[in-house]
C-alpha cells in the first residue's frame, strides 16, 4: 500500500488536510505572477498582432498604430476599474459568471460561463505557441520541433498545478518578475539612446511593405483593416479577469488584496504595452503576415533564412545588440512568461468550473479538491481540451 503510493506522492508532493487550506492561500506578490501572467504576457504579442495588421496596408498604415493603441490602452484602463468594482461586489470567485447570473439571469449566465471557459483553453494554446515562437526566435534551430515543445511544456504546467496553488505560485513568480524587469529596463534603456541621439533601428527597418492593392483601392476595406487591427492589439487584455474569478484565492482581507493586484497588474501591463509600441514604430520594426511576399527593396535572403523574429525580439536587437547577454535574457524571460501565462488559465478554469458545478451546471466532479487541495479535474480538463486544439 505504501510502496503504491509513492509515485503519486513523488509527484503531486505530500498530501495535505483541509485544515491547510488557509495556509494555501496567496499573499498579492505570488497572487501576481498566478493571475496576472497571462494579461503581463499578452504584450509580447498584442503590440506584435496589431502592427502585423497594419502592415497589410503598407508602411503609411504604421501611422495609425499610436491611436490604435491609445483606444486599447484606454479600453484596458477602463475593464481594469470595472474589474475592481466587480471584485468588491462579487468576492466569491464566480467573476463575470456571477455578474450576469443575478443581474441578468440564468441563460445569459451560462453564455458567459461557456465564453470564459473556452476563452481558458484558448489562452493555453495560444500562450504556449506564442512562447515557443519567441524561444525559436532566439534559438532557430529548435523550429522543426515546434508542436513536441508545446505539448511538453503543457504537461509540465499540469505537473506543476497538480502540486498546490501556492507552489506553483513560487514556480511562476522568478519568471514573471524577470519578465518584468527586462522589458522596463529595455524601455528605460531605450528613451536613453533617444535622449543622448543614439540610433535604434530594428532588423527588419531596411524591409519595405507592399501594401495590398485592394486595400489601397477600397475605403471599405481599408477601415476594416483597422477594426481588425484594433480587435488584434486587443488580444493584450486576454486574462484580465482571472483575478475577479480568483478572489477565495486570496489572503484576507480577500477584496481589498484583489483589487490592490488589479491594479498593480493594470499599470505594468499599459506601461508595457505603451512602450513596446513606441519603440516598434520608432525602430521601423516590420512584421509581416504572408513571408517575404510583402517585401521588396532589400535583400530577402536574410529574411528568409530562418524563422522570422517577434517583435519583441527585434526591439531586444535593436536596443540591447544582437547577441546580446541582455537580448537572450529578453527573449528566454519573454518565451518564459509566455509557456507560464498559461498557469491564468490552470486558476481561473477550474476555479470558475467548481463555480458551475457547485450550481449543478457542470459535473460533480469539477466540485472536488484534489490531494493537494486544488480543482485536479478542472485541469486535467483544461489540459485536454488544450492539447487536442
Amino acid at each position: 500500500m505504501i510502496d503504491s503510493l509513492k509515485p503519486k506522492r513523488l509527484f503531486l508532493g505530500k498530501k495535505l488536510s483541509n485544515k491547510n487550506l488557509e495556509g494555501q492561500l496567496l499573499p498579492k506578490t505570488i497572487a501576481l505572477p498566478i493571475f496576472s501572467s497571462d494579461p503581463l504576457s499578452s504584450v509580447a504579442y498584442g503590440p506584435q498582432e496589431l502592427l502585423m495588421i497594419l502592415t497589410l496596408g503598407g508602411a503609411s498604415f504604421l501611422a495609425f498604430a499610436p491611436w490604435i493603441a491609445a483606444v486599447v490602452v484606454l479600453l484596458l484602463f477602463v475593464i481594469i476599474l470595472s474589474y475592481r468594482k466587480v471584485v468588491a461586489a462579487y468576492p466569491s470567485g464566480g467573476g463575470d459568471y456571477e455578474v450576469a447570473q443575478k443581474n441578468l439571469g440564468e441563460k445569459a449566465a451560462l453564455t458567459v460561463a461557456s465564453a470564459l471557459l473556452l476563452d481558458y483553453v484558448m489562452t493555453v494554446a495560444v500562450s504556449i505557441a506564442s512562447g515557443v515562437d519567441n524561444l525559436i526566435s532566439a534559438f532557430p534551430g529548435l523550429d522543426p520541433w515546434r508542436v513536441e515543445i508545446a505539448v511538453a511544456f503543457i504537461l509540465l504546467l499540469l505537473a506543476i498545478n497538480l502540486r498546490g496553488v501556492r507552489e506553483s505560485g513560487f514556480a511562476f513568480a522568478v519568471p514573471t518578475y524577470l519578465f518584468l524587469t527586462t522589458v522596463v529596463i529595455m524601455i528605460v534603456s531605450g528613451v536613453i539612446k533617444l535622449m543622448t541621439g543614439q540610433a535604434i533601428v530594428a532588423p527588419s527597418a531596411a524591409y519595405h511593405l507592399v501594401p495590398e492593392s485592394t486595400l489601397v483601392a477600397t475605403p471599405f476595406l481599408i477601415v476594416m483593416l483597422l477594426l481588425r487591427s484594433f480587435a488584434s492589439g486587443s488580444a493584450a487584455l486576454t486574462g484580465v479577469e482571472a483575478i475577479a474569478n480568483g478572489v477565495p484565492a486570496f489572503r484576507e482581507p480577500k477584496v481589498k488584496n484583489a483589487q490592490i493586484t488589479m491594479t498593480w497588474m493594470g499599470i505594468t501591463a499599459i506601461t508595457m504595452f505603451a512602450g513596446i509600441i513606441f519603440f516598434g514604430i520608432t525602430t521601423g520594426v516590420k512584421y509581416i503576415e504572408n513571408g517575404g511576399k510583402q517585401l521588396e527593396g532589400a535583400d530577402l535572403l536574410a529574411f528568409n533564412a530562418g524563422p522570422q523574429q517577434s517583435v519583441i525580439a527585434q526591439l531586444g536587437v535593436a536596443i540591447f545588440g544582437n547577441g546580446s547577454i541582455m537580448f537572450f535574457i529578453l527573449q528566454t524571460a519573454t518565451a518564459a512568461i509566455l509557456l507560464l501565462a498559461a498557469n491564468t488559465a490552470f486558476n481561473g478554469f477550474p476555479l470558475l468550473s467548481s463555480v458551475l458545478a457547485k450550481d449543478k451546471y457542470a459535473p460533480k466532479a469539477l466540485l472536488t479538491r484534489g490531494d493537494r487541495l486544488v480543482y485536479s479535474n478542472g485541469m486535467l480538463s483544461l489540459t485536454a481540451a488544450a492539447l487536442v486544439m
